[in-house]
């Protein structure tokens, strides 16, 4: 069985309801409930408060640092900070070895060089020059905390990723992509995920690694935020993913995420810098009054904040069970219940979101949620590789994703896809390789599948 998740860990009950459904893959994060041709035709209402660089959007640097009407881009995952789920055979660092996460990989014989090997091939130019020719427009780029802390010697995390994050940074510049640079991992794990570095215990809200946070952040907004990469880099993730329950309190996590955007902007030459806070699985709606806060005591000039949500349909056991059809309504819908109105002034991004869904596909087009069926010619997404996927199953996944992409543009400034690389249709370059997509990201089959007013 393929079953493919992405890399979170569930609270207990959720956990126990995968296992009970048959999950054999990995655990995901809870996610909140009731979430033709080129898109590129944007509603003729869309609203300046999706705007993400300063109000006056003609105002730059010396060099070009106005961002594109829609940002259309994707995560670089499992490059800069390792996810075991992500891999193939071919590329997986992991192979031969007992660990689970960064934390443990960087523990085991020859990490150094396997990672100096993983980090100089898994990504190069070549893919920013693929990417370019897709209709991608920007990068999210995940790394880890420890890359920029000079206290590390506690840990056992190898430096040396910041290298290759100004390596893609100079090819983005190159194929005229903007780059949103992801403090993925945190001190003490902000999630208790593998993709904070470290699976297990939350300890990111002691007093100690919430400072810690701030101190790495004001390295690298120090960097980043440079009038050397201002006409490339947009914008700086201050942490992915963070708990809103278990061991982190909200709000917190709140009162927190105001002194860093001001630690931020403070050490950021680049007064355009965006400063993205995830919304913790809230959903955007939770940080209106965050953003009002920070939005109303930042000068006109130097605005620049944006909530960035996670939006799956593949997460919990429950997600298996829609249609293709009910799946591609609840995508549309996430303009009324994920995503904010015209009337906030608070810019959302849609940071990371999948193709994937579990559901088979029958000869006849129809589809039902689910990993198994008996129908001749009914081939199930979560157990057949993508390249043997047959025409309806292909469809259904366009559809799906096409309904997608129309909602973020409709209501959010832009999406990143959770990933270049992937298993089956997490993956980008399966997307496009097996006709998820047409040629390019604002091609479309089914123009409008939502019914939004243009």
């Amino acid at each position: 069985m393929i079953a493919y998740y992405k890399k979170k860990t569930l609270g207990l009950v959720a956990l126990a309801s995968l296992l009970l459904a048959g999950s054999v893959a990995k655990p995901l994060p809870r996610q909140e409930e009731g979430q033709g041709t080129g898109i590129s035709d944007l509603d003729a209402n869309r609203q300046d408060h999706r705007r993400l660089s300063i109000a006056d959007n003609t105002t730059t640097n010396s060099s070009n640092t106005t961002l594109p009407d829609v940002l259309r881009g994707v995560n670089i995952g499992g490059w800069l900070v390792l996810e075991k789920w992500m891999y193939d055979d071919d590329d997986n660092p992991f192979r031969g070895t007992n660990a689970t996460d960064q934390y443990t990989f960087d523990q085991t014989p020859n990490a150094a060089a396997t990672l100096k090997k993983h980090w100089e091939t898994y990504f190069t130019e070549v893919d920013v020059e693929k990417i370019a020719s897709w209709g991608i427009n920007a990068l999210r780029i995940p790394i880890g905390y420890w890359a920029y802390d000079d206290d590390n010697d506690d840990t056992p995390y190898l430096r040396g990723a910041d290298e290759y994050m100004e390596k893609a940074i100079v090819w983005a510049r190159k194929y005229g992509l903007k780059v949103l640079v992801d403090c993925h991992g945190s001190p003490g794990s902000q999630n208790g995920f593998d993709n904070s570095g470290r699976a297990g215990n939350v300890a990111w809200q002691s007093d100690d690694n919430l400072q810690q946070s701030i101190t790495v952040l004001e390295t690298m907004a120090q960097k980043y935020g440079s009038k050397q990469y201002a006409d490339v880099v947009f914008g700086l993730e201050l942490v992915n993913e963070p708990i809103s329950w278990g061991s982190n309190n909200f709000d917190l996590t709140q009162t927190w995420s105001q002194q860093a955007y001001n630690a931020v902007r403070n050490a950021s030459d680049n007064k355009e810098l965006v400063i993205v806070m995830h919304d913790s699985f809230t959903t955007p709606w939770a940080w209106q009054s965050v953003g009002s806060k920070i939005l109303a005591n930042t000068p006109k000039r130097d605005a620049g904040f944006a909530i960035d949500t996670h939006l799956y349909q593949n997460q919990v056991a429950s997600d298996s069970d829609p249609s293709q059809e009910q799946h591609i309504a609840k995508a549309c819908n996430w303009t009324n219940s994920n995503l904010l109105p015209a009337s906030s002034n608070l810019p959302v991004l849609v940071g990371e979101f999948s193709a994937q869904t579990n559901v088979c596909a029958y000869p006849d087009g129809t589809t039902t949620g689910g990993r198994a069926c008996d129908v001749e010619g009914c081939q199930c997404s979560s157990n057949v590789e993508i390249p043997n996927w047959l025409q309806p199953l292909r469809t259904a996944s366009r559809k799906f994703l096409e309904a997608e992409l129309d909602a973020f543009e409709h209501s959010a400034r832009g999406w990143f896809l959770w990933s270049y690389k992937g298993p089956g249709a997490w993956g980008l370059e399966n997307v496009m390789r097996y006709g998820l997509l047409g040629e390019r990201v604002t091609d479309r089959q089914l123009p409008n599948q939502c019914g939004f007013e243009r």
